[in-house]
Formats: structure tokens, C-alpha cells, sequence
């Protein structure tokens, strides 16, 4: 009679239930990880579309990190639990005492941070100025105020307005300041989010790719009406921005 083999370590309780847990965990978490940059609503420029990018990569790669946690919280929940009035009589075994999981997690952990530098240092960090070389990008000057912005023109006559607008297709350079408090100028469709300071200017690039009309506001809680500093970008044709540009007071609001 041929003696019988012990399972592997990884075959029995409570590994392998833990392990069938986590990969349908997994599983479901990885088909969620588009949804969170298509909540994001649409990507009007190069700059968006990288950020809805990195949001699903990032999301996806976490996913198998959350199940694992959710897999062991899962069953011990169910198998652990302790029953009865009384409270257990010792301690569960404690984690931290096990080289083998304590390494894995450690390991694990530092691995995903490594991969969460190199994806910020090589690929979003180089495409976050969007300027081409070979043209001169549009200048507008953005100032934030308590509780509404304001948008010049300084190559164009430092013409005014109240809503934003640009050409489809073509670089933009917003210098970014403050009158008053700190502010921060978010182009929700477009991906860019800067502050705002007082006595500073931040300089900010992006290139829209999609005619519509899209959001501005401010991310930063800078007073009591706060919620209502928000106003329009309209990206436009190069003709229709032309237009505008000689005929600003017709449409800005």
C-alpha cells in the first residue's frame, strides 16, 4: 500500500480557501477597472486621455492587493468568527510573527510602490507639457478671485473674458495666479489642475482635442461661495476662435 502524501502547504485550510477567494476577487475587480475613468466623463485633450490611462492601469494593478485583503477578512469573518457569550479564550495567531507572510507583504508592497514611480517619472511626467515646438503657443491669463475667474488674451490685446475660450487642435499656456486667497483652476475634461496663488504665477500647458463645451472650476475650498466659482471653456474651430477674438463682448458672458 502505497503511503499517502500531505497535501502541499498551499492545498490546505486555510491557504487554499483564502486563494479561491482572492482570485474571483480579482477577477471581478479587474472587469471593474475601466468604470472609474469612464465615470471621468469625456477626454478632451492628450492630457485627459493619460489620466484616464493611468487611473485603469493603477486600478488594475491594486485590484489583486484589495482581494487579498477582502479574501482574508472574508473568511475569517465567516470561519474565524467566535461564537458564544464569552470572549475566546486566547488570542489568534498573530501574523506579524510569520516571516514568510510578513516578507511577501513587505515585497509585494515595495514592488507596487517601484511600479507607482516609474509610471510618474516616465510616462505621465513627460507628457505633461503638451507644447509643440513648431508653434507658438496660445497665452491666456487666468486670475482667480473670490469668487469667479477671469480669463486675458495678452497676445491679443489683452482682450477679457468671463468664459474660456480656445482653438481645437492648438497648444494653450495658462499663467495661473490669484488676487485674494489660493485658488485652484481645474479644466475638468481637459486634465488640468493647478493652484492658484496669490503674488505667484504657475504656468500650465494642454492641447483640446474635441470641439464642445466643457467645465471650469475651482478644487480648492476658498470661501463661502466656493461651489459657485465655476465657468465655461469653449473649445471652438480655429475660424470661430478667430471670430470670437474680434468680436469678444458678443459672447462672453
Amino acid at each position: 500500500m502505497k503511503p499517502v502524501r500531505a497535501r502541499p502547504a498551499w492545498r490546505r485550510p486555510p491557504i487554499f480557501p483564502i486563494l479561491v477567494i482572492w482570485a474571483v476577487l480579482t477577477l471581478l475587480l479587474l472587469l471593474f477597472a475601466p468604470i472609474p475613468a469612464r465615470l471621468m466623463g469625456q477626454a478632451a485633450s492628450p492630457t485627459m486621455q493619460e489620466i484616464e490611462t493611468t487611473v485603469t492601469w493603477f486600478t488594475g494593478l491594486s485590484a489583486p492587493v484589495a482581494a487579498l485583503v477582502w479574501a482574508i477578512l472574508l473568511y475569517s469573518a465567516f470561519r474565524w468568527r467566535h461564537r458564544g457569550s464569552e470572549p475566546p479564550m486566547e488570542d489568534g495567531y498573530p501574523l506579524r510573527d510569520n516571516r514568510r507572510v510578513f516578507t511577501v507583504w513587505l515585497l509585494g508592497s515595495g514592488v507596487l510602490c517601484l511600479v507607482l514611480l516609474v509610471w510618474g517619472l516616465v510616462v505621465i511626467a513627460p507628457r505633461t507639457a503638451e507644447a509643440n515646438p513648431a508653434q507658438e503657443p496660445i497665452v491666456v491669463d487666468v486670475t482667480g478671485q473670490q469668487w469667479a475667474w477671469s480669463f486675458t488674451y495678452p497676445d491679443e490685446g489683452n482682450k477679457d473674458s468671463s468664459d474660456l475660450y480656445l482653438p481645437v487642435g492648438q497648444t494653450v499656456a495658462f499663467r495661473v495666479t490669484s488676487k485674494d486667497v489660493v485658488h485652484s483652476f481645474w479644466l475638468v475634461q481637459l486634465g488640468i489642475k493647478v493652484d492658484a496663488n496669490p503674488g505667484e504665477t504657475t504656468v500650465a500647458t494642454v492641447r483640446p482635442t474635441q470641439i464642445g463645451t466643457f467645465q471650469v472650476r475651482c478644487a480648492d475650498l476658498c470661501g463661502l461661495y466656493h461651489s459657485y466659482m465655476q465657468t465655461t471653456v469653449h473649445v471652438v474651430s480655429e475660424a470661430d476662435f478667430n471670430a470670437w477674438l474680434q468680436h469678444p463682448a458678443e459672447t462672453s458672458s
